[in-house]
């Protein structure tokens, strides 16, 4: 299987399957000199850990992550830094009653016809659980960011449930199990929530990232695009179907008037007195926020019986047991991060390269 790594100058090659002993990455192009050690990652990852609340898988996973190589004295030396977490809570045998069915909407049929071969158990590589290593890269990555970049998600939909932007309120992300910046919409969504778990079914979800303090220039104007490479690396998060930066979808509706983000003199640096472009224009970012959003599609994996096709070419019905998060997109507010994080870092670096 090719397909493994993404980024240029800041690549990221991720490795290990849900059920296996363990997963990883290897993180290449770090730069040397830069402090760094797992204490710098752990916080990341304990953001997407499962089984921390009702509303998330129950799977029991500590993933305490380790630096196998690439720093010294607690410095990177510029040669890879190798990632690794060991799977602690390995639960297979849920999956015996449907090895040979095929579950719907997940990779199950696409993955068998392209390879000849699949790992039924929680969906191997396919699984949801190689994000895990996306977030401890995308620690690696905001250390080479520094800390004059800021990047921070919200959940700003659960299902039909949308939050009032009146209410936004950082500080709130991190006081519910929701990373939801709305406290009055956090409540509702408990028993939203608490009612599709109990239903055996899934919901959907939108996530939004802002990163602020992005350096003017950052991009390129063709096949370098800033926003196209965020928009592929959201778009590369398992169970995302869609994304859009800024206005994004929204701008059709717009007139030039409103979509046009008018400019100031504000000393000797340029204002923008709106961000509908959400921080990128010709590919380049403006030195605005840059806003990131994209859609999680419900969980697949439900107890309500679908209907399916066996691997012998039979019809059958597939209920799908064992644990799984009944909203998805929950967890993915720390990947979302992470993926703007290393983004972010291979294009400082390409934008070093070129222009110093």
């Amino acid at each position: 299987m090719s397909m493994n790594t993404f980024g240029h100058l800041f690549r990221v090659t991720t490795w290990g399957e849900s059920h296996g002993p363990a997963i990883g990455c290897v993180v290449d192009g770090c730069p040397p000199g830069i402090e760094l050690d797992a204490e710098d990652l752990q916080g990341w990852l304990d953001k997407r850990r499962p089984g921390q609340s009702r509303f998330t898988t129950q799977r029991k996973e500590s993933d305490t992550v380790r630096i196998l190589s690439g720093t010294f004295e607690g410095k990177t030396t510029g040669t890879p830094i190798s990632l690794f977490i060991e799977n602690e809570d390995v639960r297979s045998k849920d999956y015996d009653d449907i090895k040979d069915k095929f579950r719907p909407g997940h990779g199950d049929y696409t993955y068998w016809r392209k390879y000849g071969i699949r790992d039924y158990r929680g969906g191997g590589r396919s699984s949801a659980r190689e994000t895990a290593m996306r977030v401890a890269a995308g620690g690696v990555a905001r250390k080479v960011l520094g800390a004059g970049v800021v990047i921070r998600a919200a959940l700003i939909q659960m299902g039909p449930n949308t939050i009032n932007p009146d209410n936004w309120d950082w500080e709130e992300v991190d006081r519910n199990p929701f990373f939801c910046p709305d406290a009055q919409a956090a409540k509702e969504w408990e028993g939203y929530l608490d009612s599709v778990r109990k239903a055996g079914s899934s919901c959907g979800a939108i996530i939004e990232v802002v990163a602020e303090g992005v350096p003017v220039g950052l991009g390129a104007p063709v096949y370098g695009k800033l926003d196209s490479d965020l928009a592929a690396a959201m778009m590369g998060i398992n169970a995302v179907k869609g994304v859009e930066i800024g206005a994004g979808m929204g701008a059709a509706a717009l007139s030039g008037e409103e979509n046009a983000d008018e400019m100031r003199m504000r000393g000797n640096d340029v204002s923008f007195l709106s961000n509908a472009a959400g921080g990128v224009l010709a590919g380049i970012a403006t030195g605005q926020d840059l806003v990131v959003r994209f859609a999680v599609k419900p969980t697949s994996s439900i107890l309500t019986p679908r209907r399916t096709v066996t691997l012998q070419g039979e019809d059958t019905e597939i209920s799908t047991k064992g644990r799984h998060d009944p909203c998805v997109g929950i967890r993915g507010v720390p990947v979302g991060e992470a993926m703007m994080a290393c983004v972010l870092a291979d294009h400082l670096l390409r934008h070093r390269a070129q222009c110093g």
